[in-house]
Protein backbone atom coordinates (compact mmCIF):
# COMPACT_ATOMS: atom_id res chain seq x y z
CA UNK A 1 0.00 0.00 0.00
CA UNK A 2 2.88 2.04 1.38
CA UNK A 3 4.15 1.94 -2.37
CA UNK A 4 1.26 2.31 -4.37
CA UNK A 5 0.82 5.91 -2.37
CA UNK A 6 4.50 6.76 -3.17
CA UNK A 7 3.50 5.81 -6.62
CA UNK A 8 0.46 7.76 -6.92
CA UNK A 9 2.19 11.10 -5.00
CA UNK A 10 4.80 11.13 -7.87
CA UNK A 11 2.34 11.04 -10.51
CA UNK A 12 1.14 13.59 -8.94
CA UNK A 13 4.10 15.48 -8.59
CA UNK A 14 4.70 15.20 -12.08
CA UNK A 15 1.63 16.63 -12.89
CA UNK A 16 1.82 19.52 -11.22
CA UNK A 17 5.00 20.11 -12.63
CA UNK A 18 3.62 19.86 -16.21
CA UNK A 19 0.75 21.71 -15.58
CA UNK A 20 1.75 24.14 -13.64
CA UNK A 21 5.25 24.69 -16.51
CA UNK A 22 3.36 25.12 -19.16
CA UNK A 23 0.72 27.43 -17.37
CA UNK A 24 3.79 29.61 -16.72
CA UNK A 25 6.20 29.86 -19.29
CA UNK A 26 4.52 27.29 -21.95
CA UNK A 27 7.10 24.00 -23.04
CA UNK A 28 10.70 25.95 -23.26
CA UNK A 29 10.09 27.73 -19.70
CA UNK A 30 9.38 24.07 -18.43
CA UNK A 31 11.90 22.66 -20.09
CA UNK A 32 14.61 25.41 -18.80
CA UNK A 33 13.38 24.72 -15.35
CA UNK A 34 13.47 21.11 -15.26
CA UNK A 35 17.15 20.48 -17.10
CA UNK A 36 18.31 23.61 -13.79
CA UNK A 37 16.84 21.60 -11.53
CA UNK A 38 18.55 18.05 -12.74
CA UNK A 39 21.23 19.59 -12.72
CA UNK A 40 21.34 20.68 -9.23
CA UNK A 41 19.84 17.41 -7.63
CA UNK A 42 22.40 15.30 -9.83
CA UNK A 43 24.84 17.13 -7.86
CA UNK A 44 23.05 16.61 -4.55
CA UNK A 45 22.78 12.83 -5.19
CA UNK A 46 26.54 12.26 -5.86
CA UNK A 47 27.69 14.23 -3.09
CA UNK A 48 24.61 15.06 -0.21
CA UNK A 49 25.72 11.94 1.85
CA UNK A 50 29.43 13.53 2.23
CA UNK A 51 27.97 16.70 2.80
CA UNK A 52 25.71 15.90 5.69
CA UNK A 53 27.71 13.70 7.68
CA UNK A 54 30.47 16.37 7.32
CA UNK A 55 27.24 18.67 8.24
CA UNK A 56 26.75 16.61 11.29
CA UNK A 57 30.37 16.38 12.39
CA UNK A 58 29.74 12.57 12.29
CA UNK A 59 33.28 10.35 12.41
CA UNK A 60 33.65 6.63 10.64
CA UNK A 61 34.08 4.06 12.88
CA UNK A 62 35.07 0.11 12.60
CA UNK A 63 34.48 -3.14 14.50
CA UNK A 64 37.64 -1.92 16.81
CA UNK A 65 36.18 1.67 17.53
CA UNK A 66 32.55 0.16 18.29
CA UNK A 67 32.94 -3.02 18.30
CA UNK A 68 29.16 -4.79 19.41
CA UNK A 69 27.46 -1.63 17.84
CA UNK A 70 29.32 -2.51 14.42
CA UNK A 71 28.60 -6.37 14.82
CA UNK A 72 25.17 -5.28 15.18
CA UNK A 73 24.80 -3.32 11.99
CA UNK A 74 26.76 -6.23 10.29
CA UNK A 75 25.00 -8.73 11.10
CA UNK A 76 21.57 -6.88 10.52
CA UNK A 77 22.79 -6.13 7.38
CA UNK A 78 23.05 -9.87 6.29
CA UNK A 79 19.84 -10.24 7.07
CA UNK A 80 18.89 -7.78 4.85
CA UNK A 81 21.09 -9.27 2.00
CA UNK A 82 22.67 -6.33 1.76
CA UNK A 83 26.29 -4.79 1.36
CA UNK A 84 27.90 -3.89 4.83
CA UNK A 85 27.43 0.01 4.82
CA UNK A 86 29.87 2.30 6.86
CA UNK A 87 28.80 3.30 9.70
CA UNK A 88 29.46 6.20 11.72
CA UNK A 89 28.45 8.21 14.77
CA UNK A 90 27.27 11.63 15.46
CA UNK A 91 28.88 13.27 19.05
CA UNK A 92 25.07 14.47 20.29
CA UNK A 93 22.74 14.07 23.31
CA UNK A 94 19.56 13.47 21.05
CA UNK A 95 18.77 9.95 20.49
CA UNK A 96 18.59 9.25 16.24
CA UNK A 97 19.86 8.07 13.55
CA UNK A 98 19.59 8.44 9.68
CA UNK A 99 21.12 6.32 6.79
CA UNK A 100 22.35 8.21 3.63
CA UNK A 101 24.14 7.23 -0.03
CA UNK A 102 23.07 6.94 -3.45
CA UNK A 103 22.57 3.53 -3.40
CA UNK A 104 22.93 0.47 -1.01
CA UNK A 105 26.89 -0.04 -2.74
CA UNK A 106 27.79 3.31 -0.99
CA UNK A 107 25.49 3.87 1.88
CA UNK A 108 26.43 4.90 5.19
CA UNK A 109 24.27 4.25 8.22
CA UNK A 110 25.18 6.92 10.99
CA UNK A 111 23.16 7.12 14.94
CA UNK A 112 23.98 9.45 17.12
CA UNK A 113 25.94 8.49 20.90
CA UNK A 114 22.79 9.13 22.70
CA UNK A 115 21.10 6.79 20.64
CA UNK A 116 23.70 4.48 21.94
CA UNK A 117 23.42 5.56 25.77
CA UNK A 118 19.59 5.67 26.08
CA UNK A 119 18.36 3.04 24.25
CA UNK A 120 19.15 -0.88 24.56
CA UNK A 121 19.97 -3.49 22.05
CA UNK A 122 16.70 -4.42 20.99
CA UNK A 123 15.44 -1.05 20.45
CA UNK A 124 19.11 -0.10 18.64
CA UNK A 125 18.90 -3.36 16.70
CA UNK A 126 15.28 -1.88 15.34
CA UNK A 127 16.51 1.42 14.82
CA UNK A 128 19.49 0.46 12.41
CA UNK A 129 17.27 -1.87 11.00
CA UNK A 130 14.81 0.80 10.02
CA UNK A 131 17.88 3.14 8.56
CA UNK A 132 18.68 -0.22 6.53
CA UNK A 133 15.74 -0.61 5.07
CA UNK A 134 15.83 2.98 3.74
CA UNK A 135 18.94 1.97 1.74
CA UNK A 136 17.16 -1.34 0.48
CA UNK A 137 14.07 0.35 -0.39
CA UNK A 138 16.24 3.09 -2.38
CA UNK A 139 14.55 5.63 -0.30
CA UNK A 140 17.56 8.22 -1.22
CA UNK A 141 17.02 8.08 -4.60
CA UNK A 142 13.25 8.33 -4.51
CA UNK A 143 13.43 11.50 -2.62
CA UNK A 144 15.76 12.82 -5.53
CA UNK A 145 13.25 12.45 -7.71
CA UNK A 146 11.04 13.81 -5.66
CA UNK A 147 13.05 16.69 -4.88
CA UNK A 148 14.13 17.14 -8.32
CA UNK A 149 10.57 17.67 -9.40
CA UNK A 150 9.35 20.17 -6.29
CA UNK A 151 12.69 22.16 -7.60
CA UNK A 152 11.18 22.52 -10.74
CA UNK A 153 8.02 23.31 -9.61
CA UNK A 154 9.74 26.32 -7.16
CA UNK A 155 12.01 27.52 -10.38
CA UNK A 156 9.07 27.52 -12.27
CA UNK A 157 6.79 29.64 -9.73
CA UNK A 158 9.66 32.39 -9.84
CA UNK A 159 9.42 32.61 -13.66
CA UNK A 160 5.56 33.11 -13.47
CA UNK A 161 5.54 37.08 -13.48
CA UNK A 162 8.43 37.08 -16.36
CA UNK A 163 6.83 34.73 -18.35
CA UNK A 164 3.18 36.49 -17.36
CA UNK A 165 4.11 39.56 -19.20
CA UNK A 166 5.80 38.16 -22.10
CA UNK A 167 3.87 39.33 -25.46
CA UNK A 168 4.50 36.37 -26.93
CA UNK A 169 1.60 34.94 -27.99
CA UNK A 170 2.37 30.63 -27.42
CA UNK A 171 4.26 31.15 -24.19
CA UNK A 172 1.82 33.76 -22.48
CA UNK A 173 0.36 33.35 -19.13
CA UNK A 174 -2.98 32.86 -19.35
CA UNK A 175 -3.70 33.79 -15.41
CA UNK A 176 -2.35 37.46 -15.72
CA UNK A 177 -0.11 39.12 -12.99
CA UNK A 178 -2.51 38.41 -10.07
CA UNK A 179 -2.68 34.69 -11.28
CA UNK A 180 0.92 34.66 -11.90
CA UNK A 181 1.85 36.09 -8.15
CA UNK A 182 -0.74 33.33 -6.81
CA UNK A 183 0.70 30.40 -8.44
CA UNK A 184 3.97 32.09 -7.33
CA UNK A 185 3.14 31.40 -3.77
CA UNK A 186 0.76 27.97 -4.18
CA UNK A 187 3.14 25.55 -6.81
CA UNK A 188 5.89 25.81 -4.20
CA UNK A 189 3.72 25.61 -1.46
CA UNK A 190 1.76 22.45 -3.13
CA UNK A 191 4.77 20.46 -4.12
CA UNK A 192 6.37 20.75 -0.78
CA UNK A 193 3.26 19.14 0.54
CA UNK A 194 3.15 16.41 -1.89
CA UNK A 195 7.09 15.69 -1.37
CA UNK A 196 6.48 15.84 2.43
CA UNK A 197 3.80 13.29 1.74
CA UNK A 198 6.22 10.79 -0.03
CA UNK A 199 7.89 11.27 2.99
CA UNK A 200 5.74 10.19 5.22
CA UNK A 201 4.53 7.18 2.96
CA UNK A 202 8.51 6.13 3.48
CA UNK A 203 8.85 6.20 6.85
CA UNK A 204 6.13 3.73 6.91
CA UNK A 205 7.40 1.23 4.50
CA UNK A 206 10.82 1.21 6.09
CA UNK A 207 9.44 0.61 9.33
CA UNK A 208 7.66 -2.72 8.47
CA UNK A 209 10.61 -3.95 6.68
CA UNK A 210 12.89 -2.58 9.43
CA UNK A 211 11.04 -4.43 11.60
CA UNK A 212 10.90 -7.33 9.34
CA UNK A 213 15.18 -7.50 9.19
CA UNK A 214 14.96 -7.09 12.90
CA UNK A 215 12.36 -9.76 13.60
CA UNK A 216 11.12 -7.29 16.93
CA UNK A 217 8.51 -4.65 15.78
CA UNK A 218 8.08 -4.55 19.59
CA UNK A 219 11.46 -3.19 19.88
CA UNK A 220 11.59 -0.36 16.66
CA UNK A 221 8.20 0.34 18.32
CA UNK A 222 9.88 1.49 21.77
CA UNK A 223 12.76 2.88 20.38
CA UNK A 224 10.83 5.41 18.39
CA UNK A 225 8.43 5.98 21.72
CA UNK A 226 12.08 6.68 23.65
CA UNK A 227 13.66 8.56 21.02
CA UNK A 228 10.46 10.77 20.28
CA UNK A 229 10.49 11.40 24.28
CA UNK A 230 14.17 12.37 23.69
CA UNK A 231 14.46 14.49 20.83
CA UNK A 232 11.41 16.89 22.58
CA UNK A 233 13.54 17.22 25.48
CA UNK A 234 17.13 17.48 23.96
CA UNK A 235 17.81 19.80 21.57
CA UNK A 236 20.18 18.55 18.64
CA UNK A 237 21.73 22.31 17.77
CA UNK A 238 23.04 21.11 14.20
CA UNK A 239 19.63 19.92 12.91
CA UNK A 240 18.33 23.18 14.28
CA UNK A 241 20.68 25.34 12.04
CA UNK A 242 19.98 23.10 8.98
CA UNK A 243 15.96 21.99 9.24
CA UNK A 244 16.29 21.06 5.85
CA UNK A 245 17.85 17.52 7.21
CA UNK A 246 15.26 16.69 9.36
CA UNK A 247 13.27 14.20 7.00
CA UNK A 248 16.64 12.03 6.89
CA UNK A 249 16.21 11.38 10.95
CA UNK A 250 14.29 8.43 11.97
CA UNK A 251 12.43 10.81 14.46
CA UNK A 252 12.24 14.46 13.19
CA UNK A 253 14.99 16.46 15.42
CA UNK A 254 13.12 19.63 15.40
CA UNK A 255 10.55 19.12 17.45
CA UNK A 256 8.23 16.58 20.01
CA UNK A 257 5.44 16.91 17.19
CA UNK A 258 3.00 13.60 17.54
CA UNK A 259 0.40 14.41 15.05
CA UNK A 260 0.53 13.80 11.32
CA UNK A 261 -0.24 17.22 9.49
CA UNK A 262 0.53 18.64 6.15
CA UNK A 263 3.23 19.94 7.27
CA UNK A 264 5.08 17.25 8.80
CA UNK A 265 8.33 15.38 7.25
CA UNK A 266 7.36 12.56 9.53
CA UNK A 267 4.03 10.53 10.38
CA UNK A 268 2.69 10.65 13.80
CA UNK A 269 4.90 8.46 16.33
CA UNK A 270 1.99 7.58 17.74
CA UNK A 271 0.84 5.85 14.40
CA UNK A 272 3.72 4.15 13.66
CA UNK A 273 3.73 2.34 17.04
CA UNK A 274 0.43 1.35 16.78
CA UNK A 275 0.88 -0.44 13.06
CA UNK A 276 4.20 -1.89 14.61
CA UNK A 277 2.80 -3.28 17.44
CA UNK A 278 0.05 -4.66 15.31
CA UNK A 279 2.35 -5.68 12.87
CA UNK A 280 4.17 -7.33 16.19
CA UNK A 281 0.75 -9.19 17.05
CA UNK A 282 0.71 -10.31 13.21
CA UNK A 283 4.02 -12.12 13.00
CA UNK A 284 3.52 -13.95 16.38
CA UNK A 285 0.10 -15.24 14.94
CA UNK A 286 2.19 -16.89 12.02
CA UNK A 287 4.66 -17.83 14.34
CA UNK A 288 2.79 -19.67 16.68
CA UNK A 289 0.85 -21.55 13.70
CA UNK A 290 4.07 -22.27 12.12
CA UNK A 291 5.06 -24.08 15.19
CA UNK A 292 1.97 -25.74 15.40
CA UNK A 293 2.46 -27.41 12.27
CA UNK A 294 5.98 -27.61 12.00
CA UNK A 295 8.29 -30.05 13.80
CA UNK A 296 9.51 -29.62 16.89
CA UNK A 297 13.18 -29.16 15.44
CA UNK A 298 12.38 -26.92 12.71
CA UNK A 299 12.43 -22.77 13.04
CA UNK A 300 9.84 -20.04 11.79
CA UNK A 301 11.63 -18.06 9.14
CA UNK A 302 10.85 -14.46 8.14
CA UNK A 303 11.12 -13.07 4.75
CA UNK A 304 14.38 -12.04 5.16
CA UNK A 305 15.86 -15.33 6.52
CA UNK A 306 15.80 -14.87 9.48
CA UNK A 307 13.69 -16.18 12.70
CA UNK A 308 10.49 -14.40 13.80
CA UNK A 309 10.30 -12.03 17.20
CA UNK A 310 12.62 -12.71 19.79
CA UNK A 311 15.71 -13.97 18.04
CA UNK A 312 18.67 -13.37 15.40
CA UNK A 313 19.98 -10.14 16.26
CA UNK A 314 17.48 -8.92 18.86
CA UNK A 315 17.40 -11.80 20.97
CA UNK A 316 15.67 -12.17 24.55
CA UNK A 317 12.29 -13.19 24.68
CA UNK A 318 11.60 -9.74 27.01
CA UNK A 319 12.99 -6.22 26.70
CA UNK A 320 16.17 -5.84 27.98
CA UNK A 321 17.03 -2.54 29.83
CA UNK A 322 19.91 -0.07 30.30
CA UNK A 323 21.99 1.07 27.18
CA UNK A 324 23.83 -1.46 24.69
CA UNK A 325 26.39 -2.86 26.94
CA UNK A 326 29.99 -2.98 25.59
CA UNK A 327 29.81 -0.70 22.63
CA UNK A 328 33.01 0.90 23.45
CA UNK A 329 32.16 3.90 21.73
CA UNK A 330 30.43 6.80 23.48
CA UNK A 331 32.32 8.70 25.35
CA UNK A 332 31.00 10.88 28.53
CA UNK A 333 31.82 14.25 26.03
CA UNK A 334 29.16 12.98 23.95
CA UNK A 335 26.68 14.46 26.63
CA UNK A 336 25.51 17.61 26.57
CA UNK A 337 26.88 19.87 29.50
Amino acid sequence: MNYTKTAILLAAMTGLFVGVGYLIGGTGGMLIAFAIACAMNLFAYWNSDKMVLRMYGARQIGPQDAPNFYALVQELAQRAALPMPKVYLIDDAQPNAFATGRNPENAAVAATTGLLNMLNRDEIAGVMAHELAHVKNRDTLIMTITATLAGAVGMLANFALFFGGSRDSENRNPLGIVGSIALMILAPLAASLVQMAISRSREYAADRMGAEISGNPEGLASALERISQGAAHIPNERAESNPATAHLFIINPLSGRGADNLFSTHPSTQNRVAALRELARGMMGRARSYAAAAAPSSTPRNSFGGAPSGSGPVSGSGPSSGPMPGSGSVPSSGRRR
